[in-house]
Parts: C-alpha cells; structure tokens; sequence
C-alpha cells in the first residue's frame, strides 16, 4: 500500500517554501482538535507520521509527507482554537486562503470535523472556499466512537444533506481510529485523487 510508503517531506512557513507546483497534492484540514494527525498516522498506517502539537493550534507550518515522486499529502495548520494574536490568526487564513486558490496541483481537500460539533464557523468558511475554487472535498466526521450509533448516523444525514447541494463535489463518512471505522473509506478516496479511481497494488 503506497500509503505506508509515506515518509516527511518538508515543513513550509511560506507559500514560496513549498515544492514546485507539480504532480498532486491532497491536503487535509481542519480544526485543532479535530483529529486531523491522527487521521493521517491512520490512514497510513505510520503512527507518528504527524505529530500533533502538544498545545493545539500552535503549530503554524504546512507540513508535507511524500508518496513517490509526484504525490504528496499536505498537512494543513489546524484552524479555529489557538490562543495566538489576531494578527497571527490572520496570516494564517490569508495563507490558507492562497493555498486553496493558486496551488493548482492541489487535488482534493480531505476535511476533519469532530462528530461531536460538526460544522463550526470555521469549517463552514473552508468548505466555502473549496466549493469557489470548484476543489473536491471529502469530510471525515472523526471521534465517532464518541456517540452512539444511532446519534452517529443521524450526525453523519445532518452534514450530507446540508451539503448535498454541492455533491459529487462534497462528500462525507464517518471516521474512528478505536473503532477503526472509515479508514479504507478515506484511503478508496484518496485512490481517486491520487490514482483516478485504480486499484494500486501493494
């Protein structure tokens, strides 16, 4: 599986720091405390390929892990519940903002929201700036394991149906690591932007 392939790149502080715009990239965004590295160590199966900060939001670099010489995952700063400066905050959505809009090897956004709160202010605006920019985004509703099945499933209809507007170009499952629900899922999603969809052998 390429996806355990996947070895650390680079950290970029700036748009200019990143590696050519070339190949394809998958990003994956999302609040803080979302999930957002264990998702990746997840669908990977690399346990500390990304390293959450210990203090969330903290970390401000776009960190990148390659699969070969032409596909890369991004990991995009976590937004909406760091204790930094407005002005540091800012900056953050201005290079998020440009990254979504000029990097066109960008492919497909892969978006964490905890299950629990799904659909925060924040993830509304990033969604709505993928939708403008006609990007591909898939949700993964990550902590399931934290409701029961039922509220589960009702969570998952809720975020379906009020993007169902949007679909294809907005997609939507539900994800646990204990429960190691939804990780082929996302890694089949993966395969699309990455592979068009083929099957890719070990």
């Amino acid at each position: 599986m390429i996806y355990q392939k996947a070895t650390f790149l680079k950290s970029a502080a700036l748009l200019n720091q990143l590696p050519e715009d070339a190949g394809i990239e998958v990003a994956f965004a999302g609040r803080s405390n979302a999930g957002k590295s264990s998702a990746i160590n997840s669908i990977t199966n690399i346990k500390r390929l990304a390293h959450a900060s210990k203090t969330p939001g903290r970390t401000q670099l776009i960190n990148l892990f390659s699969l070969d010489e032409t596909r890369r995952i991004v990991d995009l700063p976590g937004y909406g519940y760091a204790q930094v400066p407005q002005e540091v905050k800012e900056r953050w959505q201005k290079t998020l903002a440009r990254y979504l809009t000029e990097r066109e090897c960008l492919k497909g956004l892969m978006l964490m929201m905890d299950i629990r709160r799904p659909l925060m202010p924040h993830d509304k605006e990033m969604l709505d700036w993928a939708v403008r920019c006609s990007l591909p985004v898939h949700i993964l509703l990550t902590k399931a394991d934290k409701l029961s099945r039922t509220k589960m499933l009702t969570t998952l209809r809720g975020v379906h149906d009020h993007f169902s507007s949007h679909a294809p170009l907005v997609s939507v499952q539900i994800f646990s690591i204990p429960l190691q629900l939804g990780i082929i899922e996302a890694r089949e999603q993966l395969d699309k932007w990455f592979f068009g969809g083929d099957v890719v052998e070990e």
